[in-house]
């Protein structure tokens, strides 16, 4: 299903074409740039933006006014909250958890050096909690977890905790361990 008002955006005459798979439910004020590919069981918010060259997986949920640059990689069964920012570059492994309101980065030093973009990658089932942000290049482990409002400046081993701003690392405490359990 795609309401009324979704806009699916024609790229360059040789950009590809965009794929979304089967059960898709895209609501109103969504934008889907040409050449991205979407799985099936898609499922947005209001007001999305999935740019050019994205790879979205299979039960992906992306909340109103979530913002997904670029050639960036979605796993299966991920769920991008209302308001995340994801920047071109990035990788999001299965079953990852994105709250409300989290900032991805993938510039180190904006408008002031031309510095590589970099963009955090996110492995499986780790959580981000709302309004954390990671910076460029950035790692989160597997079955990590960024506590809210953390700002991430180094890499979050696996079934770690990382709390505060910067971020420390910290052992999981028994209630945060172990898979996501994304409906």
């Amino acid at each position: 299903m795609i309401d009324d008002g979704v806009r699916l955006r024609a790229g360059e005459p040789s950009a590809e074409p965009t794929r979304i798979g089967n059960r898709a439910r895209i609501r109103s004020g969504t934008v889907v740039y040409a050449g991205v590919e979407v799985g099936d069981d898609l499922t947005t918010g209001h007001d999305a933006v999935i740019r050019e060259g994205s790879v979205i997986g299979d039960d992906v949920v992306i909340g109103t006014k979530t913002v997904i640059d670029g050639d960036t990689v979605v796993g299966d069964r991920t769920s991008l909250q209302t308001g995340v920012y994801v920047p071109t570059g990035t990788t999001i492994r299965n079953d990852a958890f994105v709250g409300p309101n989290a900032v991805l980065t993938n510039d180190p030093y904006p408008v002031r050096t031309d510095a590589p973009l970099d963009g955090p990658t996110i492995e499986s089932h780790a959580s981000i909690g709302a309004n954390a942000t990671l910076l460029p290049g950035v790692t989160v482990g597997k079955g990590a977890f960024v506590a809210a409002g953390a700002i991430v400046t180094d890499d979050v081993p696996p079934a770690t905790l990382a709390v505060g701003a910067p971020a420390v690392i910290r052992p999981l405490s028994e209630p945060l361990s172990g898979p996501n359990d994304l409906p």
